[in-house]
């Protein structure tokens, strides 16, 4: 299947858009199958199924495809979010007409579940790895997922989200943790089956594949889990037992409009939400803030965030002060860089606990894993494994938090300490980083331009943010000299 792609390289269709092309003639044939080997109803109309489309050629099967990808489109359910805005990228009749006659030549229906599911999830890890597509900022490590949900533990009969799902692999490993884990009645299994999991994604595209790698795994049946729209506009109103996910890189929200002179320029998109802490455009943080709301009390997230969230002043401070007050932030792991597809990441995992209203804090400690200080890991010559994040799930101690012990990486941090910080600051390190004396292992320049940019343009933006609350007066002149140096120092 993935030798064909290289084929297809040379008359300019990518690896993603590959990727879905074989998502929509695969689902033809697994239909097809369904029809005739299992003799289930047929959910592709008779004239765009994949005997139609197997008995056309040359300029009569790309018409014949476009029209069937037109034709379901407007379906609802699972076939139009496979379908949805679906386009032919392959030209070339004959090279279709090849691919066609690949998907054909093997019973889907007759391999197992898990088999049809890794050769898919095989193919969307091969395509997060073209950098030029970006498909990778979608694409989550699997070894992190897994460890982050071996120490979640989710249980039989409780609600996993993901408001910014991908292409749902911490569905994936919550499923297969919940049927290695556990012996499942058949109530049990069908909970699993169709009412385990939600996730929303705002590309087309993402959610298409997701539908599709669940699809083949067989969760969700013929109503998708996945609802294609942005998922911070507002509160959806379902709450869930566990949120795991890994919101998009790239800080800011902005959108495209056309301005009176006729050029397209971006601006700065904010959320006003009656359930926000704080109106930003940071979307990391944003997504912080919706998380919480998606929550039922007791419920439980782990979320992986970038450095910014940690630090930030304004806005971040706020969100950071409010989440260790109102939940039980108990957990943080300080991710390595070179282990996600996004080059030059600096990232975090947070594990906080939703506890219902109270007086006085609910964070007692926060206990933080160094995985970063003097760790290195690259996509190819020494990538992330399960084995390098043994330790932490050790040290995690899920079911008794408190019988956590100190360790060189595994420190303990009071809420009294964390408040007192400037800004409420969770950026918190005591390894000494052998790298920074060893200049031949310094970042690439361009990681460490991106880095230089990315601080000035947080500290331009917190000084505004310092200008507009002084206008309005939130804000004495002690307090806006206060903030002023300490905005200067983290820049």
């Amino acid at each position: 299947m993935w030798g064909f792609c290289t084929v297809l390289l040379d008359d300019g269709v990518s690896y993603g858009d590959y990727v879905e092309q074989l998502t929509y003639l695969l689902f033809l044939k697994m239909a097809d199958e369904q029809n005739k080997l299992l003799k289930k109803k047929a959910i592709i109309p008779v004239g765009l199924d994949w005997e139609s489309l197997k008995k056309e050629n040359g300029v009569e099967l790309e018409e014949h495809y476009r029209k069937i990808l037109q034709e379901l489109s407007k379906s609802e359910g699972l076939l139009g979010l496979i379908f949805r805005k679906s386009q032919n990228k392959i030209q070339d009749p004959a090279k279709l007409k090849r691919l066609i006659k690949l998907i054909d030549d093997e019973t889907w229906m007759g391999l197992d579940v898990e088999i049809k599911g890794d050769i898919y999830e095989g193919l969307l890890e091969r395509n997060a790895q073209d950098i030029k597509s970006g498909a990778g900022q979608y694409f989550t490590p699997r070894p992190l997922i897994r460890a982050m949900v071996e120490v979640m533990q989710p249980e039989p009969g409780q609600t996993i989200c993901d408001p910014a799902c991908g292409t749902g692999g911490f569905f994936l490993a919550g499923y297969e943790y919940l049927k290695n884990s556990y012996k499942l009645s058949a109530d049990q299994q069908r909970f699993l089956d169709e009412k385990t999991f939600k996730g929303w994604d705002i590309v087309d595209n993402t959610a298409r594949l997701c539908a599709m790698n669940l699809y083949l795994h067989g969760i969700g049946g013929e109503t998708p889990p996945v609802v294609v729209s942005d998922s911070l506009i507002s509160d959806p109103g379902d709450r869930f037992d566990l949120v795991l996910t890994n919101p998009p890189f790239g800080k800011k929200s902005s959108v495209t409009v056309v301005n009176s002179s006729g050029q397209a320029v971006k601006e700065k998109q904010t959320y006003e939400r009656d359930d926000f802490w704080a109106t930003t455009s940071n979307k990391q943080l944003n997504f912080v803030q919706h998380i919480k709301t998606l929550l039922k009390i007791a419920g439980r997230a782990a979320v992986v965030v970038p450095d910014n969230v940690l630090f930030e002043g304004g806005a971040g401070e706020t969100v950071r002060k409010k989440l260790l007050h109102n939940f039980d932030v108990h957990t943080m792991l300080r991710l390595p860089t070179g282990i996600f597809y996004a080059q030059g990441v600096k990232a975090n995992v947070i594990f906080f606990d939703k506890k219902p209203a109270s007086e006085t804090p609910w964070t007692k400690d926060l206990w933080i894993y160094d995985f970063r200080t003097n760790k290195h890991f690259t996509l190819k010559e020494s990538p992330l494994t399960s084995k390098d994040l043994d330790d932490f799930i050790k040290c995690y101690i899920p079911k008794n938090r408190h019988e956590r012990k100190e360790s060189e990486r595994f420190k303990k941090f009071t809420y009294d300490e964390l408040i007192k910080r400037d800004n409420a600051s969770l950026d918190i390190f005591w390894l000494k980083d052998k790298s920074l004396e060893d200049l031949e292992n310094l970042p690439e320049p361009e990681v460490l331009l991106d880095e230089i940019v990315d601080n000035l343009q947080n500290a331009l933006e917190q000084f505004e943010e310092l200008k507009l609350s002084l206008n309005r007066k939130e804000l004495n002149k002690n307090s806006v000299i206060r903030k002023f140096r300490t905005t200067a120092s983290d820049c």
